[in-house]
């Protein structure tokens, strides 16, 4: 039942082709990138945390630039979660949620341990505050060595970095901006302000974080990782290309304006655009499949048929692995195990990192009882970690929340971006009058091709295995119905949660009608990280299609930006390519 078909891709091919292809994989919490040549890419948090020059002048001090969040939970969002706790404990066979709380006895063993003798395996969830400091050039470069790395120990995450290159060895000075992981580990005390540019799979513009800082921040993030990780000057640039694999939600004006962040400002010589579930399909040699990305902001799902990605079968949902990680959080203080520390996982951005290894290792899906002892940490301003062992309980209700969403309450309000594409903004003197909206051949030029008429719509409230269902089922043909319920693809960080696959195929099973003529499915082994999918499949598509019609030369993009005609198109992808995308030149 297993449909592979993946191109034969000689070595020297990538060696040859693969030296000079950068590759993006952006997301919500990190981007992916790295050389096409390369086998893992580097997985850096999407974040940057800019110097706030008034925060000592009496201006209002904001560690976190993002409005949306919420941390308010409402009642009838509690009254639903303890809800969908009592339903996954029956499917668990664990306590229901108040007889668990009422025979708690954990919470008086818990207890400060300062110098506790922590496992080997479990140090990286201790993490040091930034040195925001700019005291020479070399002295940012060995911070944070000692720290968790990433998820893969063959893909090194970011752990620090500087943007002020123009340095005054006479004096210490603030860091004009601090990218990646050491964004996130900067105390609340230092006056620093931490920008996320994308969240749940959108540009993150609201009122409070204009279009234009947002794609200032994207510009910056990556124009660092280019220079400091994967060592591409300025000056070298036009010898790189970029292919850039975007999530199923991007509007295609925000895939416009990271090809203009790509194209004018990092100075590549040209670009390519691809999906990522068709990208998750290359990577692992499959020309039919369907391809479940879970993230950790967004789960989306979309079919893939002989190497088209079919759009009507895109479900998104807004719930990812950070949600689990809070989830996690809400579980333990429920049962009264976690620490009376002040953990706050959305405006201390130190205290989702611990969480978030916390989940990756203890949290598992199976049956029975899972509880482990662990030792969690306290971050208050400005002090050292503070290490408190602890009993964690009902490890494995967190993540079944992909299947209860219920369970993993939002942490933000409704999606504002159709709003805010509506503003007006300021009018770069670099740019032709086809990149703003409300100017002839601006962003309504895109909304009139039919393709994007009907945007896909977000489905918050529907379960993992309920949007596998409906995507598959909504094909309408038995015959590619039962190859794709037999061809599942897990993708993203989530897809390593241990028990996830038996899980997804027990309950896609269960949730496929009786009155369907299917009755056996089937989650497929990824052949590489599922991390790293999407962006090796980036690799491979940009290899194969080195050279064709799909590819946007710089010069061209920025005189003439792009058309619609029916000339040149991009070739993979139905829900990209056929709206012949051109370019030309005036």
């Amino acid at each position: 039942m297993q449909d592979y078909s993946k191109p034969a891709i000689p070595s020297h091919l990538f060696a040859e082709r693969g030296s000079n292809l950068v590759v993006i994989n952006p997301g919500s919490a990190n981007v992916r990138i790295g050389l096409a040549q390369q086998d893992f890419p580097l997985n850096v948090p999407h974040c940057i945390a800019r110097h706030t020059a008034g925060a000592n002048q009496g201006v209002p001090k904001k560690n976190v630039q993002d409005q949306m969040l919420n941390s308010q939970v409402t009642t009838a969002q509690h009254v639903e979660r303890e809800r969908a706790y009592d339903i996954i404990a029956s499917l668990l066979k664990i306590p229901f949620l108040d007889e668990e709380v009422a025979n708690n006895s954990y919470s008086n063993k818990m207890g400060r341990v300062d110098g506790y003798p922590s496992q080997s395996n479990r140090k990286e969830t201790t993490f040091t505050w930034t040195d925001v400091l700019d005291k020479n050039s070399n002295s940012s470069d060995v911070l944070g060595r000692s720290l968790n790395k990433g998820e893969s120990s063959k893909s090194p995450d970011s752990e620090e970095s500087t943007g002020s290159r123009e340095l005054r060895p006479s004096e210490n000075k603030y860091r004009e901006y601090i990218c990646g992981e050491e964004a996130l580990r900067i105390s609340p005390t230092e006056p620093y302000c931490l920008r996320r540019p994308i969240r749940r799979g959108h540009l993150n513009i609201s009122q409070h974080y204009p279009m234009q800082q947002v794609l200032e921040d994207l510009h910056a993030i990556w124009d660092w990782i280019l220079i400091e990780k994967l060592h591409i000057p300025h000056p070298e640039r036009n010898m790189y290309s970029a292919i850039i694999v975007v999530p199923e939600t991007y509007d295609p004006r925000e895939i416009k304006e990271l090809l203009s962040v790509v194209l004018r400002d990092l100075r590549f010589s040209s670009a390519v655009v691809h999906q990522e579930g068709l990208a998750a399909a290359f990577g692992n040699g499959l020309s039919t499949a369907c391809i479940v990305s879970m993230g950790a902001q967004v789960t989306s799902v979309i079919c893939i048929e002989d190497g088209v990605a079919l759009p009507t079968t895109q479900i998104t949902s807004c719930f990812g692995g950070e949600d689990i990680s809070r989830c996690l959080l809400w579980t333990q203080r429920h049962h009264q195990t976690w620490p009376p520390i002040r953990t706050d996982a959305l405006m201390k951005p130190v205290d989702m990192l611990m969480l978030n290894r916390l989940k990756e290792s203890h949290c598992e899906i199976r049956e029975g009882e899972v509880e482990a002892v662990a030792v969690v940490h306290s971050y208050e301003d400005g002090m050292p970690a503070g290490s408190h062992k602890t009993r964690l309980t009902a490890l494995n209700v967190p993540p079944m929340g992909l299947f209860f969403p219920m369970l993993l309450v939002p942490d933000d309000y409704e999606d504002m971006l159709e709003d805010t594409w509506q503003m007006e903004y300021p009018r770069r003197a670099d740019m032709s009058d086809g990149f703003f909206p409300g100017i002839s051949g601006g962003f309504p030029m895109w909304d009139s091709y039919p393709v994007f008429q009907n945007k896909p719509k977000k489905e918050d409230n529907i379960g993992l295995a309920e949007a596998i269902t409906k995507s598959i089922l909504s094909t309408g043909r038995i015959e590619l119905q039962r190859k794709l319920f037999c061809s599942m693809q897990l993708t993203g960080g989530v897809a390593l949660t241990s028990g996830l696959i038996s899980a997804t195929e027990e309950r896609v099973l269960h949730a496929i009608p009786s009155n369907e003529a299917i009755d056996t499915v089937e989650v497929l082994q990824s052949r590489t990280n599922p991390m790293f999918v999407s962006w090796k499949g980036g690799a491979i598509l940009g290899i194969l299609d080195f050279g064709r019609d799909a590819w946007i030369h710089r010069e061209d993009w920025i005189h003439s930006g792009i058309h619609i005609r029916s000339g040149r198109k991009y070739k993979d992808s139905h829900f990209l390519q056929a709206q012949a995308l051109s370019y030309i030149n005036s």
